[in-house]
């Protein structure tokens, strides 16, 4: 796999998704979680959605229940939490492992493409979050302590890119 184009997921409702659909656009990908202490960046995730998706900006969260399980719901129940609660519009994909022998090949590959702290391939907590550019490429891994809003400089340079 050369790009992020390659691969597919499930959405949130069960469809196929190819994400070869969002070619030519930046994307911020962004393991989520309904329960954790960094469940509110949802709502700094929608505001980057709303304020640079018109600009070719995606926003893609991938729900996972692998750190201190703080997504144990259903993909319906985890999809209905993010409405309600954070008024989530973009795109929600299907839950999914981003670590160990059951992690999604797209997770696999970002963690290759951008390792870590000290080199680090695993996903370290809910909410990293990874920018790829318009031609499919990863451009930067960010930890979840970084807010969606400390994100827009690289996202809009992403964009102008």
């Amino acid at each position: 796999m050369n790009t992020v184009y390659d691969f597919d997921a499930l959405g949130i409702d069960g469809k196929k998704v190819a994400l070869k659909k969002f070619k030519g656009k930046a994307m911020l990908i962004v393991n989520t979680a309904s329960a954790c202490g960094f469940t509110p960046q949802f709502a700094g995730l929608e505001k980057l959605h709303e304020t640079y998706g018109k600009k070719g900006l995606v926003v893609l969260g991938f729900p996972c229940n692998q750190f201190g399980a703080q997504d144990t719901g259903s993909n319906g129940e985890i999809a209905e939490f993010c409405q309600i609660n954070y008024g989530v519009t973009f795109p929600m994909m299907a839950k999914i492992e981003v670590n160990g022998d059951d992690a999604h090949p797209l997770y696999q590959w970002l963690a290759a493409e951008a390792p870590g702290l000290l080199g680090s391939k695993s996903i370290k907590w809910n909410f990293t979050k990874f920018l790829v550019g318009k031609d499919g490429q990863v451009l930067k891994r960010y930890a979840p302590t970084d807010t969606p809003e400390s994100l827009a400089k690289d996202i809009e340079a992403a964009l102008a890119a």
